[in-house]
């Protein structure tokens, strides 16, 4: 699910820890940045999040991790894009996100 907020000031970096992930890695190609917030205490499932900053736009695209890749180097996993639970966690970062907005 993508969600974008226009006119931010703060780094992808910045809004995103307020919204209560943590920072995985960078992708120098691109710039965008991955995000992770457990659901539970193990390390599946999670929330994953790809940000990036287009001047003052934030573009955030959301989805949820049921479970980690199958096969070491791949990237594909069980991933969820859209649903109920996807809907309420973006409102959970819309509001977060939203208070540091003016």
């Amino acid at each position: 699910m993508k969600i974008i907020f226009p006119n931010v000031k703060e780094s992808a970096l910045f809004l995103m820890r307020k919204a209560g992930y943590g920072f995985e890695r960078k992708d120098g190609k691109t710039g965008e940045e991955a995000f992770g917030r457990r659901i539970r205490g193990s390390e599946y499932p999670k929330f994953h999040v790809y940000a990036k900053k287009d001047g003052d736009t934030l573009i955030v695209n959301l989805h949820l991790d049921q479970k980690k890749p199958v096969y070491e180097g791949v990237n594909a996993h069980s991933g969820e894009y859209e649903g109920e639970v996807i809907e309420q966690e973006a409102k959970r970062i819309k509001m977060a996100i939203n208070k540091f907005q003016i």
